[in-house]
């Protein structure tokens, strides 16, 4: 274990933090905003941490796999908790555990929010609270790589800790070449998306902080009503495309730069995920036309809240809790399933699904023909025996943690509905849950227990589980490993 190495890190990535926290601050100014000098006191702060630990480099500067995923855990848990600290200054959420909950959820890009009056905050405030989204979509660690040097000879094993999926492939042999184009990619689709918003009408404040939570799959808005608040079948249109791209292996856009599209289009896993999208939207139209008496309508809003859900964004123009069961189940399933490997979006990950039903199909071949020889291919790729088996280890983690975390939050009372879909929509980091988390309410009437449970469950959620686990494991912290 090289302690001082990952101290080294760390350091630097809260000075990387610091620097980010003067965004706001200048945001603030622009506006005449007293607030924004709340976002000056954790930034000093943590501009010193970076002069006292992270200038200098330790002589042994090796690290491996595991010194990779406990940096990785810490910082996203660090960057939370400084990010909280101007919420808290300002007033805007004296509560710092709430301000933690809601800075957890704004780097995690999961959009879950404790605020009853989400349309009192300053601009500042705001641009913070979506701008957490547009960082951690694509990683704190990975946007710390493309702004730094970091450390070249580590940085795949801190991608690999921080990047989702089940296969953790880079798009060229460096990893820090891999960090820039994918943020080269990132910035790109996000500076369209704020283009084209401003077309619709939306203010250039609007575009830019809305562009950021679709960007990063978060759902923040500064409306209570979120997307809806517009009423606006061109800006639900927008960002419906929006969410479902930034839903795609970033991979995949790389390929397309190439100009190698018939990968692209033969990629199982995106494939598939326009496959469910295209089934629930049809099946939710069908089931919600006698609600809105308008088919287009009722396609307008199947659509977006699809792609809402299965994207792990969060944003709503409608309340899907009174839309008829079946449409609530489907909501159900797709926030379970999410997005694709490698993108911004939450969730099991669908690439996931296609291993578990690939697996499925073998073991029945296997039991028709003993003898037979059966592969599980994507892609026309043969999947190695390590991944297949990681997908079951994680899938059996993930029920048990979902499970233990239902169990949990049933101390305060709430019904079971409200309990599991508030589970879901922080480890899937959705946002939104069932009943009293659902699109029409929040977290804040959850105790400061369930609210720690909470962020416990979008860290794991972003994280993919072993990274945040191997933070509390102590045979992590042995100098032997």
């Amino acid at each position: 274990m090289n302690r001082r190495m990952i101290l080294y890190i760390l350091a630097k990535m809260m000075g990387v933090e610091g620097v980010l926290l003067l965004l706001p601050a200048f945001v603030g100014l622009l506006y005449g905003e007293k607030s924004g000098a709340c976002f000056l006191f954790p930034a000093t702060i943590l501009a010193l941490i970076y002069i006292i630990f992270g200038i200098r480099k330790p002589n042994k500067t090796k690290i491996y796999a595991k010194e990779g995923m406990i940096i990785v855990a810490s910082a996203w848990i660090l960057w939370s908790m400084f990010g909280a600290i101007p919420f808290t200054l300002g007033g805007y959420i004296p509560n710092y555990l709430d301000a933690f909950f809601e800075t957890v959820s704004g780097f995690t890009t999961t959009g879950s929010t404790i605020l009853n009056d989400i349309e009192s905050l300053s601009h500042c405030m705001h641009f913070w609270r979506c701008f957490t989204h547009w960082i951690g979509g694509m990683g704190v660690l990975v946007f710390v790589l493309v702004l730094t040097s970091l450390d070249k000879k580590n940085t795949m094993y801190l991608m690999r800790a921080e990047v989702p999926g089940p296969e953790k492939d880079k798009l060229v042999p460096k990893a820090m070449a891999t960090a820039r184009i994918l943020y080269g990619m990132y910035f790109a689709l996000t500076a369209v998306e704020i283009v084209l918003l401003l077309f619709g009408g939306m203010s250039p404040f609007d575009s830019i902080i809305h562009a950021f939570s679709t960007a990063g799959t978060g759902g923040f808005s500064n409306y209570a009503n979120s997307i809806g608040q517009l009423d606006s079948a061109y800006i639900d249109g927008v960002i419906t495309v929006f969410m479902i791209l930034f839903g795609i292996n970033f991979n995949l856009f790389y390929l397309l730069l190439l100009r190698q599209f018939k990968p692209v289009w033969k990629n199982e896993e995106l494939r598939t995920y326009l496959a469910i999208i295209a089934t629930a939207i049809a099946l939710i139209t069908w089931n919600i036309t006698s609600i809105y008496g308008n088919p287009l309508k009722a396609f307008r809003y199947a659509a977006f809240q699809v792609a809402s859900i299965i994207t792990t964004t969060g944003f709503s123009t409608a309340d899907y809790m009174k839309w008829p069961t079946m449409s609530q189940t489907i909501i159900i399933i797709l926030m379970i399933i999410g997005a694709c490997a490698s993108s911004t979006g939450g969730g099991i990950k669908v690439s996931r699904f296609l291993i578990v039903v690939k697996s499925i199909k073998k073991e029945l071949k296997q039991m028709v023909h003993p003898k037979s020889v059966n592969l599980i291919r994507i892609n026309g790729k043969k999947m190695n025996p390590d991944i297949v088996q990681n997908v079951f280890v994680y899938l059996v983690a993930y029920a048990g943690i979902a499970g233990l975390s239902v169990l949990l939050v049933s101390i305060d009372d709430f019904d079971f509905a409200t309990n599991f879909g508030s589970v879901m929509g922080t480890l899937n980091n959705i946002g939104p849950g069932l009943g009293v988390s659902g699109p029409a309410g929040n977290f804040a009437q959850f105790s400061p227990f369930s609210k720690l449970v909470f962020c416990m469950d979008m860290l794991i959620g972003r994280l993919e589980i072993f990274p945040f686990l191997m933070l509390f494991t102590s045979i992590s912290w042995r100098k032997k490993f």
